[in-house]
């Protein structure tokens, strides 16, 4: 998939198929990648980047707006900001459905895309010493990642305040793989042995409580004094948008690796589609 990413070989392999991208929450390089995936294999996207201007905002159920979404497309693709949408909308649903984030709980395409970065910037996962840094709570990415990571037996250090720290269920799941975990608050005092740093931004949207969020705002600052000490190949992975988590001084370093894992969106949500469409085994 990777030569069709990149525009450099064309597939219609999903031909005559539709998607159907129902976004009820803002996102871009998740909207975008998934809808580039869909028609650089030749299939054609219909959906909304936000409910305003829908049924939704004339109180349309979820159930009945999945419902019509599956009369019009051959797969759905939903974001939605509360926990187990996804869930509900495959329970009733007859076309398959992608989780593409729902609230605070999963976001398994980022995952794979992780996955596929680290290997490919790596050359394996099994083992990597990786450190999961900042919003752990409400972080739906790094919830998909720590279990995704633990299937390959790495280490995990989570780095946030107290506060935010991974939920214990999570931490308790993790460690009853057989997987070692750890706690950290400062990255410092663990940077000299990591892989992999996966940094996420504080997510004020995920907040009840404004003045909550002010306390922990701007916890932890990647900058080049936080990297010293780092291994030469250490790779710095975001799953993007960052606001002042990641020093634009990193982008030029050789650690940074979250651009390309950004475009790596494209190649792994093609191949996702195209297996679940049944196009490729």
């Amino acid at each position: 998939m990777l030569p069709v990413a990149r525009g450099k070989r064309r597939s219609d392999i999903l031909r005559g198929n539709v998607m159907a991208a129902l976004f009820f929450e803002p996102s871009t390089r998740t909207r975008l990648s998934f809808s580039s995936a869909m028609m650089r294999l030749g299939g054609g996207v219909i959906g909304f980047a936000q409910p305003e201007g829908t049924s939704l905002s004339k109180g349309e159920t979820l159930s009945d707006t999945i419902r019509m979404a599956q009369a019009y497309a051959d797969i759905i693709v939903i974001r939605h900001p509360q926990e187990g949408a996804a869930r509900l909308a495959s329970d009733i649903a007859s076309v398959p459905v992608i989780n593409a984030g729902d609230g605070a709980g999963q976001h398994p395409t980022q995952t794979l895309m992780d996955l596929f970065t680290i290997q490919q910037e790596k050359g394996r996962i099994e083992g990597e010493e990786v450190a999961l840094v900042g919003d752990l709570k409400y972080g739906r990415t790094v919830h998909s990642l720590a279990y995704a990571l633990a299937l390959f037996g790495s280490p995990i250090t989570f780095i946030a305040p107290p506060q935010l720290q991974m939920p214990p269920s999570i931490v308790e799941e993790i460690e009853g793989m057989g997987v070692r975990c750890a706690q950290a608050t400062s990255i410092k005092e663990v940077i000299s042995g990591l892989d992999v740093l996966y940094v996420t931004r504080i997510q004020r949207e995920r907040f009840p409580d404004p003045t909550e969020y002010q306390k922990v705002v701007g916890s932890y600052r990647i900058d080049k004094k936080a990297l010293e000490g780092a291994k030469a190949d250490l790779i710095v992975l975001h799953p993007l948008p960052r606001v002042d988590e990641i020093s634009p001084e990193i982008d030029e370093m050789p650690h940074a690796a979250y651009f390309r894992q950004a475009f790596n969106g494209m190649p792994v949500r093609m191949t996702l589609l195209a297996l679940v469409l049944g196009a490729i085994k």
